[in-house]
């Protein structure tokens, strides 16, 4: 409805011999109006609807991974025709279309021209050309949205690929599980806590972690924006005004790290990097952008299709002005290890967006499923356009990946093959935590850097669960942690993770690996 109101001012009476009227129109804001994607989704994703209606029978199915299902024309809501797995079921259809509303409305979280400087980079990965630093936490939680702890996982990944940069001798890619990590995949749905079945905690965007935040509530998909938003902000400020400038790396802290001899070995890295620069500052040489700033990606498991749907846009592409549809949620989004079926929606979706996409490979993944999947998700066989991130763990991985690396050879795809050597290797102490050993993580990934060079192939980055602070989640490494230490500071809500020390215990290893590679051919 329009208002009209009556402009009575000495200023206007003064004026009017200019103004030929003194009322003017003032509109109410215009309503959001939910698409036809948004109400569909809802519906799927609901116990019943407005009518009483009960939820479309799809979403209950069970994909397959053996099926190889047809491939009709893409849409961003063509995921709603498929069986989910995963499957998330709110109370109240109206507040999830209302949620889905409001995500439609508002601006991209990431630029096309970001995501495509991302699809050039893992290109060169693919080709062997450079390397990938992956990480961050399992869950992002909402509550890590603050200066202290973004920068943390900032610096942890600046300093590794520092590390990894000095030991490689080949270009950085810094991609962040970070500023969209909010969902999370959980092998049972439904948890007994004090004798009575709860909701299983499933990220910060469907539930919360107290037991009376476990009912999945859809006004947590806007809040996932918002968090993302913030932290994308802080993040790009950051770096716009150096913060990951070559010239300060002591800026990057080591004051939680206990290990002396990791700290001499940092410095003497950051040490011979000062004095190159030095050099280069006396001839003139050191005024490079990339000296000053770096490019860091975002990434996330796109666990929650109807929020990926609702931050799918068509927009140009900057390089050829041809319009393509771009997942906005962040600059890499994967398809987990539960969720990767050849005729399920995950895959659906996935097949259709301009993103480069990872998919995780766990033992249950036979070759020829690997090869069907491909082919699905890049048909035209573009280099880098997929990632494979292996899942193994350390006592499976050498009967496993060979015959994966020779499926995809065989299929003709070009892909970044990395490695995630936290999940396989995941166990229980004796105390009943869950943690993880350093010699497993470390072992995974140094069974992958030489199946991949026996089989002709190219490791090409490593994907790791980890946290910029000492906390007491993983056992071993230099700090030499065990059982008893895991109580001391054990913080994680989910899968635990790499502290700052064993994050950096890892990055030398693969860097002394890459050094003496490189030896040996220059002999």
């Amino acid at each position: 409805m329009n208002r009209l109101a009556v402009i009575d001012s000495p200023f206007c009476i003064q004026l009017s011999w200019y103004c030929s009227v003194d009322i003017f129109v003032v509109a109410d804001p215009e309503k959001l109006v939910p698409s036809e994607g948004a109400k569909s989704a809802a519906k799927l994703r609901s116990k019943s609807n407005e009518m009483g209606e009960i939820r479309p029978i799809l979403a209950s199915l069970k994909p397959s991974s053996t099926a190889i299902p047809e491939v009709p024309a893409w849409t961003p809501t063509s995921w709603q025709s498929k069986p989910i797995t995963q499957d998330v079921v709110y109370d109240d259809y109206k507040k999830v279309e209302t949620a889905l509303e409001k995500l439609e409305s508002l601006p991209p979280l990431v630029h096309p021209q970001e995501i495509c400087n991302l699809r050039q980079k893992l290109k060169q990965v693919a080709n062997g050309e450079a390397f990938i630093l992956q990480g961050g936490d399992c869950a992002e939680l909402f509550d890590y949205c603050n200066q202290e702890r973004i920068e943390a996982k900032m610096k942890v990944l600046l300093q590794m690929s520092l590390v990894l940069l000095y030991g490689t001798n080949l270009p950085i890619v810094r991609i962040g599980r970070i500023a969209g990590q909010y969902a999370k995949p959980r092998s049972k749905l439904t948890e007994m806590v004090n004798g009575v079945e709860t909701h299983s905690f499933r990220g910060d965007n469907i539930n919360g972690f107290e037991l009376d935040q476990r009912v999945p509530d859809p006004e947590r998909l806007v809040s996932a924006y918002f968090h993302s938003a913030a932290t994308l902000n802080f993040i790009r400020s950051s770096l716009a005004n150096g913060f990951a400038d070559l010239h300060k790396p002591f800026d990057w802290s080591l004051s939680h790290v206990q290990d002396d001899v990791i700290k001499e070995r940092y410095q003497a890295i950051v040490s011979k990097i000062t004095e190159s620069l030095k050099f280069m500052g006396t001839i003139g040489a050191d005024k490079s952008a990339g000296l000053k700033s770096v490019d860091f990606f975002t990434s996330h498991e796109a666990l929650m299709l109807e929020y990926e749907q609702s931050l799918t846009r068509e927009l140009k592409d900057p390089e050829t002005g041809e319009k393509h549809w771009y997942n906005t949620s962040g600059h890499f989004i994967w398809i987990g290890d539960r969720t990767r079926q050849l005729d399920g929606a995950h895959v659906e979706f996935f097949r259709g967006v301009q993103n480069p996409i990872g998919i995780k490979v766990g033992p249950s993944m036979k070759a020829q499923e690997l090869a069907d999947l491909l082919d699905i998700v890049d048909p035209h066989k573009e280099t880098g356009r997929v990632t494979l991130i292996t899942r193994y763990g350390k006592s499976r991985i050498e009967g496993l990946l060979p015959g994966h690396i020779q499926a995809v050879k065989k299929a003709g795809h070009k892909v970044v093959w990395i490695s995630d050597p936290c999940h396989g290797n995941t166990q229980t102490a004796s105390n009943g935590y869950k943690t993880r050993h350093v010699d497993d993580v470390v072992g995974e990934i140094m069974s992958a850097l030489k199946i991949h060079e026996q089989e002709g192939s190219n490791l090409g980055g490593i994907h790791l669960e980890l946290t910029g602070e000492e906390v007491t989640e993983c056992i071993g490494g230099s700090s030499d942690r065990n059982e008893d230490d895991l109580i001391l500071r054990y913080d994680t809500v989910c899968d635990p993770r790499l502290s700052l020390t064993q994050s950096l215990d890892v990055a030398f290893l693969i860097a002394d690996w890459f050094q003496k590679k490189n030896k040996s051919e220059q002999k």
